[in-house]
């Protein structure tokens, strides 16, 4: 059963401050420079598909540059104290602090976020930097001392040296804060290839911070990710490849990467399952869903997406959770009220379309939403697909848009093992109200971060990152330093 009357509408804003583009180039060893091509990729608004600018189709051979830069500035950088570092991470954070506005106007632009979001990825940004900062002065590590017989064993954490960060469309300045922050502050310089759909932002910070951070630490270079994506992560003098993106991004980094035997830092998909069991409180829960499965229009690797419900209150929570989504707002940049925004691009506006036509005909039924919203942007409505069967294709494929799916569970374990039947294991929920289960549950879901009658509430204190196809290494927190460092044991004779 599908829905045939449009039950959304957009909210647009009678108007939105301009944003305030970034210069033209690549930026390498410290300043815009001109691309070795002369190829640009348009730069769209997708809530009103409007060209905001063009940015240079880069190629390996700018990659080459923006690496030698990089290699060029890696001494000294890491001689720098773990104090003068996180000196010049807290200066980030000022800067972006000071450019909020100007910041959240042009993400929003370059995305089609709703104001809530946009303020959330700016302050989340700036957090990161002020946690790393700290966090680089702030090692633990083995105490120096004899595990050898007349031999003192000393630990060293030293930066791996240069790092290919490539950071994906949905939030892009936040994710580059995530990578460069732990980057900067290990002592590492770096070469970051954002989005071609979505690069303003961290060419904005480059240009605003060019004057704090010494040159050649912070590089750079947009272009497609089939080339300058992939040159990074072939490339013999980057020491490390950290991406943001999905599985097949991921394999395909860490294929190229495998050459020069390069460390990876792979964060990839998700498709988070919501365990909701008979005694949870089914209001709350609902609410959640609503919150974190649609949060940044469901465009999210770790989106309450799938919910497992018992089937005693099934009919209950459905009931509840139609109705929240129900009540959902949907708008423009600038427009105050609204919660979700559009999709990011016209490509992947059809790809949820299609993955809501092949809901269609795998016979499930929407209970709410499910159609593309008139007018100009890419926008989809928010939508609930229930009666849904266990192997379903919905309950496994990664749609990252607006859409939630709901299916039954009958027992403790059967809930356990159908959340587990997933490529992936970055995130999941448990909503209950039994202590002895909240504690049972969680370590037998295989996801890297669990959270007990909450979901998508992220701590830059603690880490995030998956299992299985969701990639391995941490961002956030102290271990994300730990990931972009090496440990060097030297042991001194005292016979």
């Amino acid at each position: 059963m599908t829905t045939e009357t449009a039950q959304f509408t957009v909210i647009r804003a009678d108007a939105t401050p301009a944003p305030s583009l970034p210069a033209f180039g690549q930026f390498i060893g410290g300043k815009f420079v001109p691309s070795s091509s002369s190829e640009t990729v348009d730069v769209v608004n997708p809530a009103t598909e409007e060209v905001l600018t063009q940015v240079p189709a880069g190629t390996a051979e700018d990659v080459d540059a923006a690496v030698a830069a990089a290699v060029a500035a890696k001494d000294a950088w890491a001689a720098t104290t773990p104090r003068d570092r996180a000196a010049v991470l807290l200066k980030i954070a000022d800067i972006i602090e000071a450019n909020r506005e100007l910041f959240e106007t042009l993400e929003a632009a370059n995305t089609g976020k709703p104001p809530a979001v946009a303020e959330d990825d700016i302050s989340s940004a700036i957090d990161t930097f002020r946690f790393s900062a700290g966090a680089a002065r702030a090692y633990s590590t083995l105490g120096a001392d004899d595990y050898a017989e007349n031999h003192t064993s000393v630990i060293h954490r030293e930066p791996v040296g240069v790092v290919g960060v490539i950071t994906p469309w949905n939030y892009p300045l936040l994710m580059a804060a995530w990578k460069i922050a732990p980057v900067l502050g290990a002592g590492n310089t770096l070469v970051l290839k954002p989005s071609e759909q979505t690069p303003l932002t961290t060419l904005k910070l480059a240009e605003l911070i060019a004057g704090e951070v010494p040159a050649g630490v912070i590089n750079i270079v947009t272009g497609p990710g089939r080339v300058v994506g992939n040159r990074l992560s072939e490339h013999p003098h980057v020491d490390l490849v950290a991406i943001t993106g999905s599985v097949g991004s991921g394999q395909k980094v860490a294929a190229a990467a495998a050459g020069s035997v390069k460390r990876v830092h792979l964060e990839l998909g998700g498709k988070a399952p919501v365990v909701i069991f008979a005694d949870a409180d089914l209001e709350a829960a609902a609410k959640g869903v609503r919150s974190a499965g649609f949060w940044n229009g469901g465009q999210e690797c770790g989106a309450a997406c799938r919910v497992l419900v018992h089937e005693s209150v099934a009919d209950k929570f459905t009931e509840l959770l139609v109705k929240e989504i129900s009540e959902i707002t949907v708008g423009t940049p600038g427009a105050d009220d609204a919660e979700i925004g559009s999709m990011i691009s016209k490509a992947h506006y059809e790809r949820v379309l299609e993955a809501l036509e092949d809901i269609r005909k795998d016979g499930h039924t929407i209970a709410v939403g499910g159609r593309a919203i008139e007018g100009p942007g890419y926008f989809i409505e928010p939508t609930v697909v229930t009666n849904v069967p266990a192997q379903a294709p919905i309950t496994s494929n990664e749609i990252f848009g607006p859409v939630v799916s709901v299916e039954t569970f009958s027992t403790d374990d059967e809930a356990v093992t159908r959340a587990n039947e997933t490529i992936y294991g970055l995130a999941a929920s448990v909503w209950t109200k039994d202590s002895a289960r909240s504690l049972t549950v969680p370590r037998k879901l295989d996801f890297g971060t669990v959270w007990v009658n909450s979901h998508l509430v992220i701590a830059t204190e603690m880490p995030w990152g998956g299992f299985k196809g969701s990639g391995y290494g941490r961002d956030l927190s102290s271990y994300a330093l730990d990931d972009f460092s090496r440990t060097k044991h030297v042991m001194y004779n005292r016979g």
